[in-house]
């Protein structure tokens, strides 16, 4: 495929306790076929070994630290120091293939009027990568999204609900009410870990409340968008 010729892209990684797994996660960001003008990466409060292991790689990463305040509000504060046209975003305990962003930028590139891309993904558990264990879905998701940095500035920042879960959910839902146009490739692209401690590992009553909030707002935003029409 030709990479296409257009303005270079940015990456925003969060991260919370995630030295077990920065370092496979900036790996497949640098072994991506078109390379990334910035990569930034925002420290959420962690209390382990993340930032050290990430300086200790002695990359071209900007780390910037913060109070736990949750991966939504670390991957806007990712997003705001980004000039990048083109951003793309993963979490600290996933995987990039090499061709994502290839491809991303391929499809953005064809498609003037889509104003961000995702991609499909498998899911795979602790370190092995290569024993995918579930049929590819679509990933609606922080590791599958590229997106254009006018519609961060836009829709605002990404709100984390309580429990800690549903950000991205609430957030894509916002871009989508504002009328912004978003495409979902085919291709498998990027891979999930799961694994103990993580937001996405099994059922949590309390997690799962977030789900709860983002549908709640979902319906107050319209039930507002039919009054105002009314």
């Amino acid at each position: 495929m030709a990479v296409p010729v257009m303005a270079g892209y940015g990456v925003v990684i969060p991260a919370f306790n995630a030295a077990a797994t920065i370092g496979a996660a900036l790996n497949s960001v640098l072994a991506q076929t078109v390379k990334a003008e910035a990569i930034v990466v925002v420290d959420d409060g962690s209390t382990d070994d993340t930032v050290a292991v990430i300086e200790a790689m002695n990359l071209p990463v900007t780390v910037l630290r913060q109070e736990n305040a949750g991966p939504g509000s670390a991957t806007t504060r990712g997003f705001d120091a980004l000039s990048t046209p083109f951003v793309a975003t993963l979490d600290a305990d996933d995987l990039w293939l090499p061709d994502k962003i290839e491809k991303q930028l391929a499809c953005l590139d064809r498609h003037p009027g889509t104003a961000g891309v995702f991609a499909h993904w498998r899911t795979f558990r602790g370190d092995r990568p290569d024993l995918p264990e579930t049929a590819s879905v679509a990933g609606w998701s922080r590791t599958t999204m590229m997106i254009r940095q006018e519609v961060m500035s836009t829709i605002g920042p990404i709100v984390d609900p309580q429990g800690g879960r549903g950000e991205m959910i609430d957030w894509i839902a916002r871009v989508r009410e504002a009328g912004f146009v978003l495409a979902m490739l085919d291709d498998v692209l990027a891979l999930r870990r799961i694994r103990p401690g993580s937001l996405s590992y099994g059922r949590d009553p309390a997690r799962d409340r977030g789900y709860l909030e983002v549908a709640r707002l979902a319906m107050k935003r319209r039930a507002q968008g039919r009054a105002g029409g009314g």
